[in-house]
Parts: C-alpha cells; sequence; structure tokens
C-alpha cells in the first residue's frame, strides 16, 4: 500500500509554521512509539494523508521527542488527535476511532471552509 509518507512529520520546531500558519484545515496525531492504540490507528491516518491530499494537511507529532508542543496541548492519553483550522483547535478525538468519524470531521472542516470563502 503506496500511503506512506503523505503525513507531515511534526516537532516543536516546525508546528507554529506547520500547523498554526497554516490555512487548510490540518490533522494533527499526538502519538508515541510505544503506544499500542496509536499503532492501531496509524494505518487510518496514512488513508486520510492520502484521500485529503491537496485538502488538508494530515501531521503526526512524537509526544515523547516533543514534549513542549503536547504539553502546550494538554496531551494526557494517547492517541489523541486535534482538527485545526486557521490556527484554532476546532476539534479533538480522544483514543481509536473509525475512519468515517475522522473523515466525517474533516470533510465538515472543508465545508466550513467553503462556506465561509
Amino acid at each position: 500500500m503506496e500511503n506512506q509518507n503523505k503525513t507531515i512529520t511534526l516537532s516543536d520546531d516546525n508546528f507554529n509554521h506547520e500547523v498554526l500558519e497554516n490555512y487548510p484545515p490540518v490533522i494533527v496525531d499526538f502519538w508515541a512509539e510505544w503506544c499500542g492504540p496509536c499503532r492501531t490507528i496509524a494505518p487510518t491516518i496514512e488513508t486520510l494523508a492520502s484521500e485529503f491530499e491537496g485538502r488538508a494537511k494530515v501531521g503526526k507529532l512524537d509526544v515523547d521527542n516533543n514534549p513542549t508542543t503536547a504539553s502546550k496541548y494538554q496531551i494526557s492519553s494517547i492517541p489523541t488527535l486535534l482538527f485545526f483550522k486557521d490556527g484554532e483547535i476546532i476539534d479533538r478525538v480522544v483514543g481509536v476511532v473509525s475512519k468515517k468519524v475522522l473523515s466525517d470531521k474533516l470533510n465538515a472542516l472543508l465545508q466550513t471552509e467553503t462556506v465561509n470563502s
């Protein structure tokens, strides 16, 4: 499956530029290597990155290597997925959820973007 590398690797250093200063909707997956549920949802995140390429950004932030950003957004359970639009958090999902739930949330953000343009 060739969905690899469609996600953006986020860090404390590039988070502002890639997420907060970005105008398309962005979904950020806060995860860690040792987290079983994070590994469970990872293929779904990769698929979303491919399906929404060009319309929304999908990024992953390793909480162990980027504690400043994880702390700023009060990430206490992983996986946590934050949905950003115009630099603001619009939605938050904690734990493993279906691809449909995530797709519906991204589509809703894209719809509001179209309506407000």
